[in-house]
């Protein structure tokens, strides 16, 4: 009883950490306890737009081709986009802190790879074991957080739930800043190797504010992980990605083998009782299953811009890999504005329209940019897709939180970062073919205009999504 009273107090404590950090009430300390419940999550973006910039230096320093290079991208998506949901599931059964601290012992081994093993495969390695440790701590941090509210019987902690949001915003937007100064300061390694020391900072804090998982109210079914399941949707996953990551590959027999892997996979979900992905609860939650599509179709306009458009600052208009890190800046100010102002809000829709409808002007500034634009011009375009960024990271996640199922709100997070892995992947598939060696102005040209597209296919589905309007309110 004691303990238990001492977890709610440490629980209250947390939550008036966050919501003062996050309305600025105090400078040192609120930001400090943050650490443990919104830094893990952050891991996962920054190490997935860090790697933006590092590309070519690694790739000339290993001696391997771009199209080789890109595997370091695709490596990480591949085992993130499987991992995220499967992870999600394990904290939903066996507790969120368990395999909260578990992907960050792994993060800290996968960081020092490089370190002992200065070539291509010791990146490679290192870049699956980051994203398998990442993968972990999102889906964790939501359970935690649903499980915990519940359990005390208080309403959603909303301050929290944005610190989530605003310090993956945050780190996806500086990724490529950080990295770009890693790599031009350091070398290519520390794209690494930073991630030791961060997350063994961010391990101190958990035993402080992360709440036991004894504390649980109890576990999310009976019948234990559904591994068959998993196993299937791995394969399916895995070969479907494999397919659109080299289109140019010939591995055509792959589609067959993702087609078939999805039969299984919708034949062995309905007749479980607690399958690892729940087709029934999917095709029954139409605001959930659209929210994914929608993240697909706008984190695929995103990173079509942080990947390629990248690239072409370093080949076309002729910016090293640290200034072409620093242009990013633009988006994490016109993002980090974006989410401040919907923190305060309690709506979804029109922040969401917002974010869907910025990919717009954006594709058209992209159409028109040249090897000769202006600084100005540059930073206006980067700045236009943190609009996207900002309403779009807040509020999608308030949109998965208060559609899932409580006791599997592991595995739909979980499936909420696979969106957007997937996202990340179709958008490096689409560069590959189109983007010669060096990119040129016409390559980012044709993005434009594959961005334009999807900006209009994300503002349909989104102003035509009517389950919006209920969205947003606390629990």
């Amino acid at each position: 009883m004691a303990r238990d009273l001492a977890r709610q107090l440490q629980w209250d404590e947390l939550y008036n950490s966050v919501n003062e950090c996050l309305t600025l009430r105090h400078r040192l300390r609120p930001p400090v306890r943050c650490a443990g419940p919104v830094g893990g999550p952050a891991l996962n973006p920054f190490n997935t737009t860090m790697i933006a910039v590092a590309l070519v230096p690694i790739a000339q320093a290993t001696g391997v081709s771009a199209s080789l290079a890109i595997w370091l991208v695709a490596g990480l998506y591949i085992v993130s986009a499987v991992a995220q949901p499967a992870m999600g599931r394990i904290a939903d059964i066996f507790g969120p802190k368990k395999v909260y601290v578990t992907g960050l012992l792994l993060v800290m081994v996968g960081g020092l790879v490089p370190a002992v093993w200065a070539s291509f495969p010791g990146a490679l390695l290192s870049r699956i074991i980051i994203g398998l440790g990442t993968s972990a701590a999102y889906p964790s941090a939501m359970t935690l957080i649903s499980d915990q509210a519940r359990r005390l019987g208080r309403p959603t902690p909303r301050p929290l739930l944005t610190g989530l949001s605003v310090s993956s915003l945050v780190t996806t937007a500086v990724g490529p800043v950080i990295g770009g100064l890693l790599v031009h300061q350091l070398g290519w390694q520390w794209i690494f190797i930073v991630n030791t020391p961060v997350a063994a900072v961010i391990l101190l804090f958990v035993p402080v504010w992360l709440p036991a998982d004894n504390t649980r109210e109890s576990a999310a079914g009976d019948s234990g992980l559904d591994i068959p399941g998993m196993a299937v949707f791995t394969v399916m996953l895995v070969s479907a990605l494999l397919f659109f990551l080299d289109l140019d590959a010939g591995l055509n027999w792959l589609i067959p083998v993702a087609v078939v892997a999805l039969g299984v996979l919708v034949w062995w979900g309905l007749r479980v009782d607690s399958p690892f992905i729940d087709l029934r609860m999917l095709v029954g939650n139409g605001a959930l299953t659209r929210t994914y599509l929608r993240m697909i179709i706008t984190y695929t306009g995103m990173y079509l811009m942080v990947y390629g458009f990248t690239q072409w600052l370093q080949d076309a208009a002729g910016y090293s890999a640290d200034h072409a890190g620093l242009i990013q800046l633009s988006t994490t100010a016109f993002a980090l504005v974006c989410s401040w102002i919907v923190a305060r809000s309690t709506s979804v829709r029109g922040p969401l329209t917002a974010a869907a409808i910025a990919l717009i002007p954006g594709a058209l500034l992209m159409a028109f940019v040249d090897a000769g634009s202006t600084l100005i011009y540059l930073l206006l375009l980067v700045g236009v897709f943190g609009i996207t960024q900002g309403f779009g990271s807040v509020c999608n996640q308030e949109v998965v939180y208060r559609s899932a199922p409580k006791e599997q709100m592991g595995s739909a997070s979980g499936l909420s970062r696979t969106a957007i892995q997937i996202g990340a992947i179709v958008a490096s598939s689409i560069i590959g073919p189109v983007f010669g060696e060096p990119a040129t102005d016409a390559d980012v040209h044709t993005l434009a205009w594959i961005v334009l597209a999807l900006g209009l296919a994300g503002t349909l589905l989104t102003v035509t999504d009517k389950a919006l309007k209920a969205t947003g309110t606390d629990d």
